[in-house]
């Protein structure tokens, strides 16, 4: 272990001395304010350095009964060793996780002292949803602002800045579109908005369904009625030959909707909609719908599943039933995906609207006006001191 001393004119100098010096692994032994700063002592596990390759591999070809012995004791040591180099590994870690939600606490106070209106608006943009990572980029790019509201307003503009957007009307295109997402988000309905607005604009005959569910019974019979109301024709397709052969069979149409079985988790049906999907080829367009009323961690796991699927773009579902939107948006930024279209209603097709970035976040800070968080004071050090452990300081 390697220790050292620093003194330096304030906390926020001397951790950059510490990480400087001993790494980002460092961890705080004691810290106390002396004159002209603050002092603090840190260390460095170097339990990993040290060699436990001690072992003589020279066997005599006679050994006597003495070396067996010896050698029998220093394995017995060496696996000592090894146990006890572990146990010192542990209490470092231990010793580090510690250290490291005591800095957290330190480094927020510090802030609150230093900057207490970029405390106040990290609060509030990690109440809205937004993870630490990104609502410590906002305020940094905030932070000569000192009144509060005009902050928090230049930060949503910048947050909206950072939601990616499609361009164009992904309809507009035409082509093949396949919708994929979890159970229950919505891609039945969405499909028939987006049937329905199409057929508006350039006629019933320009558009046709296609279905890869075969495992729910309600939802394809959803999908026929809204077929049979539209007059627009209706497959399934449950394999890439299937696929193959529905496309070719509606290959005069303008543009070709596909919906497809909802999945909760990671299941074998994945590879197989998968497959399937990757008949239709290059041209395919795949949008990976999202409900705006599932919980951020049901997010980050959607957007990990069907991550194989390659989705161009994303719909955003049920805004109208959301009592939160920030956690979604900042999944979208980090998950650098863009969004096609949102719904906001069960009317088709009215309530589909192509994405815009401002009105998304205008409607977050609304919902959070509308459900206040106020989010554990202890809980917001920790997650600031996880994030500033991920840039200079």
């Amino acid at each position: 272990m390697k220790i050292k001393r620093f003194v330096a004119q304030d906390m926020r100098q001397a951790l950059r001395m510490v990480r400087e010096a001993l790494g980002e692994d460092a961890v705080i032994l004691s810290n106390k304010t002396v004159d002209g700063g603050v002092e603090l002592t840190a260390a460095i596990d170097l339990v990993d350095n040290i060699s436990t390759d001690t072992v003589d591999q020279r066997i005599p070809s006679q050994p006597r009964a003495g070396a067996r012995v010896n050698r029998a004791a220093e394995a017995d040591g060496l696996r000592q060793q090894d146990d006890a180099l572990e146990d010192m590994r542990r209490e470092m870690h231990n010793l580090r996780r510690w250290m490291q939600a005591e800095l957290s606490g330190m480094s927020w106070y510090d802030l609150g002292q230093r900057a207490p209106h970029s405390q106040q608006l990290l609060g509030r943009l990690m109440a809205l949803g937004v993870n630490a990572e990104l609502a410590r980029r906002l305020c940094e790019r905030v932070r000569d602002i000192e009144d509060i509201e005009q902050a928090w307003r230049k930060a949503l503009y910048f947050l909206a800045s950072e939601i990616r957007i499609c361009e164009t009307d992904v309809l507009d295109q035409g082509g093949v579109i396949a919708l994929v997402g979890p159970t229950g988000v919505g891609k039945t309905t969405t499909i028939a908005k987006m049937a329905a607005r199409y057929a508006l604009r350039h006629g019933h005959r320009s558009v046709a369904l296609i279905t890869t569910d075969s495992f729910r019974i309600g939802a394809r019979d959803q999908l026929q009625t809204y077929a049979r109301i539209l007059n627009v024709p209706v497959r399934t397709a449950t394999t890439p030959e299937e696929m193959d052969e529905a496309l070719n069979l509606l290959g005069d149409r303008r543009l070709i909707l596909v919906d497809t079985a909802g999945m909760a988790a990671a299941h074998e049906r994945v590879a197989d909609q998968r497959d399937t999907l990757a008949a239709a080829g290059r041209g395919l367009t795949t949008l990976l719908t999202l409900s705006a009323t599932t919980e951020p961690a049901a997010i980050q796991r959607a957007l990990r599943l069907f991550a194989d699927f390659r989705p161009d773009a994303c719909v955003l579902t049920k805004l109208d039933e959301a009592a939160s939107l920030g956690g979604l948006l900042a999944a979208l930024v980090q998950a650098d995906l863009p969004t096609a279209f949102v719904t906001d209603g069960q009317r088709v097709p009215e309530d589909l609207q192509v994405a815009r970035a401002h009105p998304l976040v205008t409607r977050a800070a609304e919902l959070l006006a509308e459900n206040p968080a106020n989010p554990d004071s202890g809980y917001l050090a920790l997650a600031f001191g996880g994030a500033n452990a991920n840039v200079n300081v």
